[in-house]
């Protein structure tokens, strides 16, 4: 293993902890309806839980319904108990073969709750970041112990490690802060 392996290694990690966090602050939802908020829901089907998408077509119906098509009849009323039952707060309705979801407008109070969700989400991104930069320079002492590389590679090397993880601790301020707004527009 070398330097270059272990930044390599220590930015790809990263880059991963800002799509999760990204995938994450998706569910969280916000006054439109978008279909992503249901992709945590699984349905009992034949037996075994199955992904919402899997037995059914989500669309949008407009901008505050989601329209939830399933793919056999007799899944409507296990869908729409499943999504009732989620901790969503949504309230489905069967309009023939088709489950209405309506997505009811946020209050003041639920927006600031979402907020804190979101910070709490960039807080687990950034202990993730610095959890990989701890690896990362345990990884770079382990070379040294090796005598791979000298102590002023390693030191270089770390801080070269240290900017990246500066960098991508801002990139997740940055995406709160978009997800934030996103939350408290009305």
């Amino acid at each position: 293993m070398t330097i270059a392996d272990v930044k390599k290694s220590a930015q790809d990690r990263m880059n991963k902890s800002i799509d999760t966090l990204k995938a994450d602050l998706a569910k969280v939802r916000t006054g439109r309806a978008h279909t992503g908020i249901l992709d945590s829901i699984t349905v009992e089907y034949y037996g075994s839980p199955t992904a919402l998408t899997q037995v059914a077509n989500v669309t949008l119906v407009d901008a505050r319904t989601i329209g939830v098509q399933p793919f056999e009849k007799k899944m409507a009323a296990t869908i729409e108990k499943a999504i009732r039952d989620s901790d969503l707060g949504l309230n489905p309705s069967s309009q023939g073969d088709m489950i209405r979801v309506p997505t009811p407008a946020l209050t003041e109070e639920r927006r600031k709750e979402m907020v804190k969700l979101c910070k709490g989400e960039a807080e687990d991104a950034k202990i993730a970041v610095r959890n990989i930069r701890r690896d990362a320079n345990e990884s770079l002492k382990k070379l040294v112990k090796d005598k791979a590389i000298s102590e002023d590679e390693e030191r270089r090397a770390s801080d070269e490690i240290q900017k990246l993880t500066d960098k991508f601790v801002l990139d997740i301020e940055k995406v709160v802060a978009e997800k934030e707004k996103e939350v408290l527009t009305v």
